[in-house]
């Protein structure tokens, strides 16, 4: 039978576990994943009528949700002799928005349950937005309890109206006057409400459209390279769109290489043609450069590369979004480096410009899940954080390209006579960080070393004169700074960097962005108390008379480095003793 997978969704205690119940028992109940006692006895979970069993099923499907399982997607699997079904049944606290986003990624249509009492809420109308923006075209607006104001025909057409005011990008929109708890036109139609000529909710499931894959040119994409000998060079992955046949001529995304399908393996034997969906192993004709992650495309038709883009982002972690800051993105079987730049808070969502590190393949959601959409992780923690749908490309993505040069740091290296590196030095304010730095350029450049020093307070009276406090200001302050160190490396310095840049997230993209032998990260620690008390320029004490906001170790937070090359504890060396242990250490990395 035909599978249709939806999801429920609405606010808090607007019912949807006594729908999923409701759905489960008076559908006679195939297969369920969390009541296993119920699915086992299937003559109580058949007999209609049995107010304790439907009670139980009810009563066992909240049981979850007080014991945690709020927080995840519950997925329920039920069959009628007309389909069968997959609902994803998510929760409607406003913290767990971002569950409701996972639930809705792969569903066919959606049923937003509200309370008749309550009408259309800020979290209705967020699932509603959410719904249309994840591209399902078919909703059943559920105007659930309606019981409990007398089943009046004036409150329901209230809130359909206003629903569909809300003008969303839906095929159709279904609404359904109901009482979960009484059954009211859950599965057929009731007396209750005769003044309602549609169908129930069951039998809208039972007969709304699925949506076929949209038909076009061939995308594949590549999850797996096989090169176990010499005689087979085989791409596995899965068809994404169209139907790949053998002899196709096909693009390799991204990069302009051209081949042509020769074979089509399958533990089955090999096939002509895959269509849509199908999972296969891919053989060319030439040998050429395919990875994982890479695109094989129909030549004539190929989908866009591109590195920056505009986007919706849905937004799923406490911690905010700040713009500049470099997180993970995950795009069909790609991981690259990405910033936004638009700030944005738990369950926001917006519309922003986003920039990838290098090109990917892509198509716009509206015309491809899997090219078009992304999600956003934290580079420290590896935490789900985001998730992007995107709209197009921004011009300066195709206008911008990397210019080859012919002196290059190797050759600017060689004449300085040494290594170029990035010495970076992290502490509190008033911890010595920059007297450490001046004296180790100091004994550097005395050697004949090529050296510069980027120092915090000198560098906000040009290049970051226009940035505050915050943590965006401290982000972009560190993220330009990074980007300037990394360009001197370039050039074949020794670039000392004395920043009190509280953040792991920026000097980790400070790290990223050279080569791996080319960063030492000096951490100089210095106590609260001992920088405090120190406190060279008055700064700590203006803080704790609230006159400085935003201050490091005050009220915005220092996240000490987790594995520096060199820790300097100040409260037992001297700066000319810390300085020289910098410098033995580059030494001994070979630097200088």
């Amino acid at each position: 039978m035909e599978l249709l997978r939806f999801i429920t969704c609405g606010s808090v205690d607007d019912g949807k576990s006594t729908l999923i119940g409701r759905l489960l028992y008076e559908s006679k109940l195939l297969y369920t994943d969390h009541l296993a006692a119920l699915e086992a006895d299937s003559k109580r979970v058949g007999t209609r009528g049995d107010d304790l069993d439907f009670a139980l099923l009810v009563d066992g499907l909240a049981a979850e949700r007080e014991q945690g399982i709020t927080i995840d997607v519950a997925h329920r699997f039920f069959a009628t002799e007309a389909r069968r079904f997959i609902v994803a049944d998510t929760p409607g606290h406003e913290q767990y928005t971002r569950n409701m986003v996972t639930g809705a990624s792969t569903a066919d249509a959606a049923v937003i349950l509200l309370d008749a009492r309550k009408g259309v809420l800020a979290q209705t109308r967020r699932h509603a937005h959410i719904v249309s923006l994840l591209g399902i075209r078919h909703v059943a607006l559920a105007v659930n309890k309606l019981d409990l104001v007398g089943y009046s025909k004036e409150i329901f057409d209230k809130i359909c109206g206003e629903f569909t005011a809300l003008g969303l990008d839906f095929a159709e929109v279904t609404c359904v006057p109901m009482s979960a708890t009484d059954g009211v036109n859950v599965v057929g139609r009731s007396e209750l409400t005769p003044w309602y000529d549609g169908k129930s909710l069951l039998q809208w499931l039972e007969s709304v459209e699925i949506d076929e894959a949209p038909d076009g040119p061939s995308r594949f994409l590549v999850q797996w390279v096989n090169r176990p000998d010499a005689d087979f060079r085989g791409y596995s992955g899965r068809v994404l769109r169209g139907t790949l046949r053998k002899g196709d001529p096909v693009r390799v995304l991204p990069g302009d290489r051209e081949s042509v399908v020769d074979r089509i393996v399958t533990m089955d034997g090999d096939l002509a043609e895959a269509p849509t969906g199908t999972s296969v192993t891919v053989v060319l004709a030439d040998e050429v450069d395919v990875s994982r992650g890479d695109v094989l495309a129909a030549a004539e038709d190929p989908p866009g590369t591109a590195d920056t883009f505009q986007a919706h982002l849905v937004w799923m972690d406490e911690s905010g979004l700040l713009p500049g800051r470099q997180y993970l993105a995950k795009i069909g079987a790609r991981t690259v480096n990405v910033t936004i730049e638009k700030p944005l808070q738990l369950n926001e969502i917006a519309v922003a410009d986003v920039h990838f590190d290098t090109p990917v393949p892509f198509e716009t959601y509206r015309t491809n899940r899997d090219l078009g959409s992304f999600v956003v992780l934290d580079r420290l923690t590896n935490a789900t954080v985001g998730a992007g749908m995107i709209d197009c490309a921004l011009r300066r993505s195709a206008n911008v390209r990397w210019q080859t040069l012919t002196v290059d740091k190797r050759a600017r290296a060689e004449r300085n006579g040494h290594r170029p590196c990035v010495v970076w030095l992290t502490g509190l304010s008033g911890a010595g960080k920059s007297t450490i730095a001046d004296l180790v350029e100091k004994t550097l450049h005395a050697e004949g070393r090529h050296t510069f020093l980027l120092d915090g307070d000198n560098v906000r009276h040009g290049l970051n004169s226009d940035l505050g406090f915050t943590d965006a200001d401290r982000v972009e302050n560190i993220r330009r700074i990074a980007e300037v160190a990394a360009l001197m490396v370039q050039a074949g310095l020794i670039v000392l960097v004395s920043f009190i840049s509280p953040f792991r997230a920026e000097r980790a993209l400070a790290r990223d962005l050279v080569e791996e032998n080319e960063f030492c990260e000096v951490f100089v620690d210095t106590p609260l108390s001992v920088a405090e008390q120190r406190d060279p320029k008055g700064l700590y004490a203006r803080a704790r008379r609230g006159e400085l906001a935003n201050f490091t170790g005050i009220d915005s937070p220092y996240e000490p480095p987790e594995n520096p090359e060199i820790r300097l504890d100040t409260t037992a060396l001297s700066p000319e003793v810390a300085a020289g242990v910098v410098v033995a250490k580059l030494r001994a990395l070979g630097i200088c």
